[in-house]
């Protein structure tokens, strides 16, 4: 048995019972929804489609990340027990998360000096993040130790391909992640954005793909691109998916026709309330290992 506590952040977008099946801690974000605060809870406190109607009514949504504080306490009830500490936090290229988590460390260390904090940035999010957490678990269950647990995520944290894309641009203009402009001429146009996570974490637009269909065969293009092994892809697959399940289903049917040797079916989990409330409803996101992010 390892002693030391593999943990992330909600925002790895996987169930409770996956997280629990695994053994994978985690610690929550939070979000305002009409003025109201809740953790990002997996859902817990307000269902995922509740959570997605009530943005398509108008709801206004914002998020906020774990403090230093609550990271303090967080690892602090894990110190006390004698576990060490592996966190992977959401990609720094779109939360500043991975410095309340290293102020909380700095200290702790100060307090538990026999004690050990890694603290790894995923450069991912959403279940991608996820899919990088379910590895560490794997390899952790296969006999790795902490420190070995750690090198191999920084060294292979960008393996880790993230693509997406939405049917709905509303969010994406209101979050800066696309012009006004461009916004509105692509929805007139039927535009899906074709976007990925690069090697610093960040989200960029990539292709602007006219169609549902187009750009749904268009993602599993990527996945055959950069996947290992091509279309002999061996590995897991995830999608998560905001209030847009027909959408990810028709993703998931393509890439489990296309890659025959999938390990096991694609899994499809639902976007959280924390990312979900910069996402909007209608996307869709692709996550497989493959080779290296570059720019």
């Amino acid at each position: 048995m390892n002693d030391f506590i593999l943990s992330c952040c909600s925002t790895a977008d996987l169930t409770e019972e996956h997280f629990n099946s695994r053994n994978i801690s985690y610690i929550c974000f939070h979000y305002e929804l009409n003025g109201k605060e809740y953790e990002d809870d997996l859902g817990k406190s307000v269902p995922f489609d509740q959570f997605y109607l009530a943005l398509q009514n108008g709801a206004s949504a914002k998020t906020s990340q774990v403090n230093a504080d609550e990271f303090e306490h967080y690892f602090e009830s894990f110190l006390k027990e004698g576990k060490d500490i592996l966190h992977v936090t959401l990609s720094s290229g779109i939360s500043g998360v991975i410095n309340s988590a290293m102020i909380a460390k700095e200290t702790l260390e100060e307090r538990y000096p026999e004690r050990k904090i890694y603290i790894v940035d995923s450069l991912g999010a959403s279940s991608g993040y996820g899919l990088f957490m379910n590895r560490l678990a794997d390899l952790r269950d296969n006999g790795y130790t902490l420190e070995q647990l750690y090198d191999w995520a920084m060294q292979h944290r960008l393996n880790l391909h993230h693509w997406f894309f939405s049917t709905d641009l509303t969010f994406y203009i209101k979050g800066g992640r696309i012009s006004k402009t461009a916004g509105t001429i692509g929805g007139l146009l039927g535009i899906c954005p074709l976007l990925n996570m690069n090697d610093e974490g960040k989200l960029i637009p990539r292709q602007k793909i006219r169609t549902k269909k187009k750009v749904i065969r268009a993602i599993v293009d990527k996945m055959e691109e950069f996947a290992d092994n091509g279309l002999e892809y061996n590995g897991k697959c995830y999608i998560s998916q905001s209030a847009c399940m027909d959408n990810a289903r028709a993703v998931a049917d393509l890439v489990e026709a296309r890659f025959p040797n999938l390990n096991g079916k694609v899994e499809i989990h639902s976007i959280g309330t924390a990312i979900g409330s910069h996402t909007g409803p209608g996307t869709v996101a692709l996550f497989f290992w493959g080779s290296t992010r570059t720019h």
